[in-house]
């Protein structure tokens, strides 16, 4: 079997691997050892990966898959497939959000109005229910299971898994969505206010708050693969934005409409949106080009990717799920599956992490839906792991914290990070260098200084007023020459006084005539 399916983008030439340092020389020798020896241990693992993921195929051309309904699809899983489509019935506190954990383990729901729920759906035991008699607009877990924030009316809340209110976020105002970044244990928030705040989490820090200057967030949610955070605004544009960055990295012109949602798959590489002008669009962020369009019967209120590359759509009580569409042209895409919430409007839907399960919340609850195909059907277990004990999850959560990533790697191509630069030395600016010039730059700027140039305001320099100035400019005025004059003798009025207080006047004695006979010189 050929090991280029394992091999990984090579980024240093053939030129730097063959330094006149030894010990450069033998550092890169082991560097490209280890490198090998992992693509020869991924070949080799593929063995023990038993499980594959498969999507539902009909017998016939004349039989469509989207056809099949939920009771059909029970009907022909095991028990335990039955038991995870679950539905929870909660008239009384809906519309509902919800998250699960990163290993699709434990299950956060919180109600519009005010009711909050943490539990391990699958086993059905719940950890803790809290009743907040207020507006609750997000929640997010953190790291783990055993923490989660709350946007509630005004502030951001953290609690534990036991429901124990731990900080209150004053910085955090009318939040209205929640994204963590696990890998650098960042809070990000958006909402009325128009600002982007990070708070890390693990110091109590806050790190960037940046003023979009678009009015309020509409939609938000984070790539996965590099970490930057991609916000929805009324005027159909979609901002790209790092914590180290006061101005966007990128916009994109989405739409026509404001942008309700987006979605993001798990390479990183496509984007899909949905705005209230009912179109669906999918993007190719490595170029930022649009690759498919779909037009919704009305607007999309939400959207996500699985890790097979699904799309689900939701739109009033309908939710949609189309494959290949990432890959194949706008004529070529085909629904795949359909599924209607009767009479209850769907208010978001996400695709549960390694599991076959779409889970949609809505005005009377939340409901599982199975999706053959969706999920993962190979995981690391040394990255996330839904069987993980409590003992791993400590060990883990101790590892993720040394390795912690400082909020300036967040870039759009993390690959640049770590890569050797290959100008020549003449051309690379050494750090003495680098402050003689700097410190230059700043001399000029203090010497040179420059009249800032005043925006046009209408009023007194009216077009008018112009026209007038200009047609009076050459035009001999007896008015004007006296007013001149007057103006010249104070003048030199003043500037005689000033002399005379500074003992540098001068009288003109050589002058023969008196001041009486003056007038006649």
């Amino acid at each position: 079997m050929s090991l280029s399916k394992y091999d990984r983008p090579k980024t240093v030439s053939k030129a730097s691997k063959n330094p006149k340092d030894k010990r450069v020389r033998a550092k890169l020798k082991r560097l490209d050892d280890s490198y090998k020896n992992a693509v020869k241990e991924a070949q080799n693992t593929e063995i023990l990966l038993q499980e594959s993921a498969g999507l539902m195929e009909t017998e016939t051309e004349m039989e469509k898959t989207f056809k099949v309904t939920q009771k059909d699809i029970k009907d022909s899983v095991d028990e335990s497939m039955n038991r995870k489509a679950i539905d929870l019935k909660l008239t009384e506190y809906g519309p509902y959000v919800f998250d699960y954990s990163r290993n699709g383990r434990s299950l956060l729901l919180g109600g519009r109005k005010g009711h909050v729920a943490s539990m391990d759906w699958q086993y059905g035991k719940l950890h803790c229910e809290l009743h907040l008699n207020e507006t609750v607009n997000a929640v997010k877990h953190l790291h783990n299971d055993q923490f989660f924030a709350v946007a509630q009316k005004k502030y951001t809340f953290i609690y534990d898994k036991l429901g124990t209110e731990l900080h209150r976020l004053k910085q955090h105002i009318e939040v209205k969505h929640l994204e963590f970044l696990p890998y650098h244990y960042l809070l990000a928030t958006a909402g009325n206010t128009g600002f982007l705040k990070y708070q890390d989490v693990s110091t109590g820090v806050l790190i960037s708050e940046l003023r979009t200057k678009m009015g309020p967030t509409i939609s938000m949610k984070q790539n996965p693969w590099n970490a930057v955070v991609h916000l929805g605004h009324s005027n159909g544009q979609v901002s790209l934005w790092s914590p180290t960055m006061s101005k966007p990295l990128v916009k994109i012109l989405n739409s026509r409409g404001s942008v309700k949602s987006i979605a993001i798959d798990r390479t990183g590489n496509y984007m899909a949106c949905t705005s209230t002008d009912r179109t669906l669009k999918v993007w190719d962020i490595r170029m930022f080009k649009e690759l498919n369009y779909r037009s919704l019967p009305t607007p999309g209120l939400s959207c996500d990717i699985s890790d097979t590359n699904l799309l689900s759509v939701s739109f009033g009580p309908h939710i949609n799920i189309y494959k290949d569409i990432f890959t194949n042209d706008h004529k070529d895409v085909k629904l795949y599956m359909h599924h209607l919430n009767a009479g209850s409007k769907v208010e978001m839907n996400k695709f549960i992490p390694f599991e076959d399960i779409l889970s949609f919340g809505h005005e009377n609850g939340v409901k599982n839906i199975i999706v053959p195909g969706s999920g993962e059907a190979n995981f690391d277990s040394l990255e996330i792991n839904p069987f993980e004990s409590a003992k791993q999850r400590q060990e883990s959560e101790v590892r993720t914290l040394v390795n912690k990533l400082k909020p300036d790697m967040i870039t759009l191509d993390p690959n640049v990070i770590g890569t050797i630069d290959k100008r020549a030395n003449t051309t690379r600016l050494t750090a003495k260098d680098l402050a003689e010039l700097t410190n230059k730059q700043r001399e000029v700027g203090a010497n040179d200084v420059k009249m800032d140039i005043l925006p046009k305001v209408k009023g007194k320099n009216s077009s008018l007023r112009r026209h007038l100035r200009k047609k009076s400019k050459n035009v001999i005025d007896e008015r004007k020459m006296r007013v001149e004059s007057n103006l010249k003798r104070e003048k030199e009025l003043r500037a005689k006084i000033h002399a005379k207080k500074n003992g540098t006047f001068k009288d003109e004695e050589n002058d023969l005539l008196n001041p009486a006979l003056s007038r006649f010189g």
